[in-house]
């Protein structure tokens, strides 16, 4: 055994000791005695890093079709005909042509640069302030500058007197819901070919069939905040530019664009849908 020994080189006694001793070897080293690294492991990412960074969907446009207006359009996107005109350089009368690109981004709502992070300097202090002469009283500042309609649009509102009348005679078959989603007006039951008249005095802003979900539609404006909408009818008795009346039979009642018959009444207010109860009689 002893010569056994002796005929083992020295630098292998380290190993045969450590398999005597029956212990485990926990990494691998090198050729010269160096415990190697162990090999990189993957390790798992929480949810929150494993998910994707979400992708910017850019600008959303819409392109003009044939029988849009700048009313009808603002109106299908939740915005005011004042937001969608200013965001792309549109003045009044508000024309639009078929095959143009319309920004539908209010332009109250692009997103602004973040402040930058003031600094702290360090500053000496101030010398005392020299004298100052006898001031001489400055012209006052030149008074804010309001943009009026013009003549023709300015012309339009003052026909609203501010006195409403109900659409349509019928039972309300359901009632505004503030936070409803979709169409935010009320349905007013009745039967085909009923009158439906204008609610108030104002202008057509839009008549036709292209805003999908209600039918055969006419837009009101009232004046610069307020106009209304009457849906699903039958036969349209007005075109866009005509000036109208409250109480003026504007068009007859159908089920166009639904299932079943009556009379879909909007009010939107700066471009949001409010409570036509609001604004109608009690009677």
């Amino acid at each position: 055994m002893h010569r056994r020994l002796r005929s083992i080189p020295l630098y292998l006694f380290p190993l045969l000791l450590v398999g005597c001793s029956g212990g485990t070897i926990k990494a691998p080293v090198d050729s010269r005695g160096n415990q190697s690294a162990p090999a990189a492991t993957s390790v798992p990412r929480s949810p929150a890093q494993a998910r994707r960074r979400p992708v910017s969907s850019g600008e959303s446009h819409y392109v003009v079709k044939r029988g849009d207006t700048l009313y009808s359009i603002a109106w299908a996107h939740g915005l005011s005909y004042q937001q969608l005109a200013a965001s792309n350089g549109i003045h009044y009368p508000y024309t639009i042509y078929t095959g143009q690109r319309l920004q539908l981004q209010s332009a109250a709502s692009v997103r602004k640069p973040a402040p930058m992070q003031e600094k702290t300097l360090r500053t000496r202090p101030m010398p005392p302030p020299a004298p100052v002469p006898e001031a001489t009283p400055l012209p006052a500042p030149p008074a804010s500058r309001v943009v009026a309609p013009a003549p023709r649009e300015q012309a339009d509102i003052a026909r609203y007197d501010g006195r409403w009348v109900w659409p349509t005679r019928g039972r309300i078959l359901r009632s505004y819901q503030s936070s409803g989603r979709g169409k935010r007006g009320i349905d007013i039951g009745g039967h085909d070919g009923q009158p439906v008249k204008a609610a108030a005095n104002g202008k057509v802003v839009y008549a036709g069939s292209g805003l999908v979900g209600y039918g055969r539609l006419i837009i009101i404006k009232h004046n610069e905040n307020l106009l209304s909408a009457y849906g699903h009818n039958s036969k349209l008795l007005v075109s866009e530019g005509d000036q109208v009346k409250a109480g003026q039979q504007i068009a007859e009642m159908g089920s166009s664009g639904t299932n079943r018959t009556g009379l879909y009444f909007e009010v939107r207010k700066d471009g949001k849908p409010v409570d036509p109860l609001r604004y109608l009689p009690n009677s």
